[in-house]
């Protein structure tokens, strides 16, 4: 007599059945971790480039990404020593209709090096997470505005037929009472005075600076165009101010 077996189990193994034709199925949990991961190597990626920065900074960047917790922050800069390392917890998530009753997600965390080192879509590696809540960052100080009207009113309008006087330029610079972090140059040369007004780059960006020129007949401030204010332009320097360098066009 031939037995039949009872419907229940033959229900349990059908998954496994059919998967066995193309091999083992992967659990989701399995696959919701690589989701985490793949998050991860996301952040690196963003992280990734040349341009020198500190670990706050690197800290505050990979934090404001979505879905991303930064765990802890090891280093000082990216260009000192092994650069900066970061501990990021980043979630995945996958369903196998086969195997799972619902969704499953997975959080985990992944360690992340920003340096000059570093290799594009570097694979991040798994760590225990730190005890404690994520991290936060305040936000980078606001750079200090350059006056560009107030200066336009105040640097002395000389008539055509007059003498520009360098240290009256200083000394309405001086009255301004520039924030210290704005970098002032005055030069003279051949009857005419330049001034520079500039704020520290980062070697990377467009840097921030105001010029103004003062000369017999017309006083004039302006702000170069943004290709002049590359890092190696020489837009962002007194001898600009003194002899300006034609727009781009």
């Amino acid at each position: 007599m031939r037995r039949v077996l009872p419907l229940v189990p033959l229900l349990l193994l059908a998954p496994l059945l059919l998967a066995s034709g193309c091999g083992p199925a992967r659990s989701s949990r399995s696959e919701a971790t690589d989701a985490a991961r793949e998050a991860a190597r996301t952040v690196g990626e963003r992280l990734y480039g040349r341009r020198p920065r500190t670990a706050e900074e690197v800290g505050r960047a990979a934090s404001q990404m979505a879905g991303v917790e930064v765990m802890r922050v090891t280093g000082t800069s990216t260009h000192e020593g092994d650069g900066v390392e970061v501990v990021v917890r980043t979630s995945g998530s996958a369903y196998n209709s086969w195997v799972d009753l619902e969704e499953v997600t997975v959080r985990s965390c992944f360690t992340v090096r920003v340096s000059p080192g570093s290799r594009w879509r570097e694979d991040p590696h798994d760590v225990d997470c730190p005890e404690g809540p994520a991290l936060t960052f305040a936000p980078p100080p606001e750079p200090p505005e350059l006056p560009a009207e107030e200066l336009r009113t105040t640097l002395p309008r000389i008539p055509a037929d007059g003498r520009v006087d360098e240290a009256e330029v200083r000394r309405t610079l001086a009255a301004l009472d520039l924030d210290p972090r704005i970098r002032t140059e005055v030069e003279a040369d051949g009857g005419r005075v330049g001034v520079l007004l500039s704020v520290k780059g980062n070697r990377f960006d467009p840097q921030d600076c105001l010029l103004a020129r003062v000369v017999p007949g017309a006083t004039e401030v302006w702000v170069p165009p943004r290709i002049q204010r590359m890092p190696g332009e020489g837009g962002c320097s007194v001898a600009n101010a003194l002899d300006p360098a034609p727009a781009p066009h």
